[in-house]
């Protein structure tokens, strides 16, 4: 339910909810009169926003957000992020308007534009040479599953949204364009083809200034999109001429699927066409975002908003990169982290660059979980407001699950490390003496964080894992800690097991005291951080951790 929120959603201060408010004021301005936009504001005020959409037909017309596919790849992490963020300000828009003015999220698919390049990891390369530079939707589908390329990547596109449980509406190039739905568009396109190359020439090199358009006409001939000059315009019959692949005269109509747009007027005709309302892109895209919208302009239609997001980088600080492959890739990151992780790091600070690489899943995941279970506790609290700006709240649209994980991403890899576990039974073993009663059918979430942290371990933490001998100083702090330890009760929980480590710690003279936890990390688990020693302790055990203390100081773990 997202009504009863207006008020909270007027004054969040997430990025989603700015866009939200950004967005309801863009809508007031272009779809209502003064005296409209004054009532509607009035009515706002008051929270009855329902009544204001009853008032005025013109906010009854839905709100329309889009996100574009490339079709002649497979889908993919920038994919994700494409559609989770603007379903965060759509989300976001709902709660500003309690749900009563309609929404709509258009994944659209460029599945008209020319196959440029062949894919290298598809089958059937040479079957897609044959057909290079023919629209997506007219190269035969490599797989042998679909009727066309195009075809095959879209079914993926949507299976892939499907699975995430996204809320949207699929649309095709092709089909836009041949049923004839971008017809009154390409024909204010070809009248306005003069103030289209003014925006359009001096953003170009000389070479393809010299012959360019903003139609690429499909050959009859060939089938192949075309980068050919127009040589003439017919208004009157709604036709262009441009030269064939054989130097031959060709005429077709701009209308009914024979010609495609150049990306940039393709991009502006397609917020012209649809009343596209919101956009987010890359901030590689800031220069065509100013170009399409003056285009848009020029077609006679109010550009959307739009949000510029900043670019991940690799383990290098290096952009990312389909092509070089450098990054992380979406099967990557779920086969160490939860799909909510991912949703949660496209959320947080979309305006600065951030890695996309393995070691921020941990990392990622742990934030997540401290949110989700925040948002929990007050929930819990009966508090009157809901937390809005928590990101556990966009993560999950606005419904987060009511219980979380009572075990960290962290403690699990190295409760891993140090138990030696390869299945998830024998992390179930620890768990369910921590945790009364806990099993995998009623810590579900738990029990995936479990897969996912022995998947993460054996590829990522085991290989890097370099124990070391304790110094002195450590080491008479770690005999004094495993004597501590054993006079602790078999129940000890994890608070007084963390006072215990502290205070040794503290006497023994680590200033600052993290020195003393990075040597425990070092010595007993073979790595250089970890997470709150008590509650690992808890779970692994009082008897096993002294052992552990014990194998260390004869060293044993430094020698294997």
């Amino acid at each position: 339910m997202l009504q009863g929120l207006s008020h909270q959603a007027r004054e969040a201060k997430s990025w989603p909810f700015e866009q939200a408010r950004l967005l309801l004021t863009r809508i007031l301005r272009l779809r209502l009169t003064d005296a409209e936009r004054d009532l509607a504001a009035a009515l706002i005020a008051q929270h009855k926003i329902a009544e204001a959409v009853r008032t005025l037909p013109a906010l009854e017309q839905p709100v329309t957000f889009q996100c574009g596919f490339g079709a002649s790849g497979l889908p993919h992490m920038g994919t994700f992020g494409e559609v989770a963020r603007p379903t965060m300000v759509r989300t976001a828009f709902r709660a500003l308007t309690e749900d009563a003015i309609p929404t709509r999220l258009i994944v659209f698919s460029d599945d008209m534009d020319g196959l440029r390049k062949i894919p290298d990891n598809v089958p059937n390369r040479e079957m897609l040479e044959e057909d290079r530079d023919k629209p997506v939707t007219a190269v035969r589908d490599p797989f042998g599953e679909h009727e066309s390329f195009g075809a095959h990547n879209n079914a993926r596109l949507r299976a892939f949204l499907d699975g995430f449980g996204f809320d949207y509406s699929f649309m095709s190039s092709t089909e836009t364009y041949r049923s004839g739905r971008f017809d009154p568009v390409l024909l204010t396109v070809l009248e306005r083809f003069d103030a289209i190359q003014a925006i359009m020439l001096p953003t170009l090199g000389d070479e393809r200034r010299a012959t360019y358009s903003p139609f690429l006409p499909i050959s009859p001939k060939s089938g192949r999109v075309l980068q050919a000059p127009t040589l003439e315009r017919h208004l009157e019959r709604g036709t262009i001429v441009f030269p064939d692949e054989d130097g031959t005269l060709a005429e077709v109509p701009v209308t009914g699927g024979q010609v495609k747009l150049q990306w940039r007027p393709d991009w502006a005709a397609r917020w012209a066409a649809l009343k596209v309302d919101f956009e987010m892109s890359g901030k590689d895209l800031v220069d065509s975002i100013r170009v399409s919208s003056r285009i848009c302009q020029a077609l006679g239609a109010e550009p959307p908003e739009t949000f510029t997001y900043e670019l991940f980088m690799d383990e290098h600080n290096r952009k990312i990169s389909k092509s070089k492959g450098n990054g992380l890739s979406m099967e990557e990151w779920l086969r160490y982290g939860a799909p909510e992780s991912l949703a949660y790091y496209m959320f947080t600070s979309p305006k600065s660059a951030k890695r996309l690489y393995f070691d921020v899943i941990p990392k990622a995941t742990d934030e997540y979980l401290s949110h989700l279970d925040a948002f929990n506790r007050a929930r819990a609290e009966g508090a009157n407001r809901q937390p809005i700006d928590n990101p556990a709240w966009q993560v999950h649209s606005g419904h987060p699950p009511e219980k979380g994980s009572p075990v960290s991403f962290s403690l699990l890899l190295n409760l891993v490390s140090a138990a030696d576990a390869s299945t998830k039974e024998m992390l179930w073993a620890f768990l369910a003496r921590y945790i009364p009663g806990a099993t995998p059918e009623t810590q579900p979430l738990l029990d995936k964080l479990a897969g996912y942290a022995l998947n993460y371990y054996e590829d990522f933490v085991k290989p890097a894992k370099r124990f070391r001998g304790p110094d002195p100083k450590e080491r008479a702090a770690m005999e004094e800690l495993a004597s501590r330890l054993k006079a602790l009760p078999p129940g000890a929980d994890a608070e007084a097991i963390q006072n215990a480590v502290f205070e040794v710690g503290k006497q023994a003279g680590f200033e600052p005291l993290r020195a003393w936890f990075a040597a425990l990390y070092e010595v007993l688990l073979g790595q250089p951080t970890g997470p709150r020693f008590g509650s690992f302790v808890a779970i692994f055990g009082l008897d096993r951790t002294i052992r552990l203390i014990e194998r260390a100081l004869a060293g044993e773990l430094a020698a294997a």
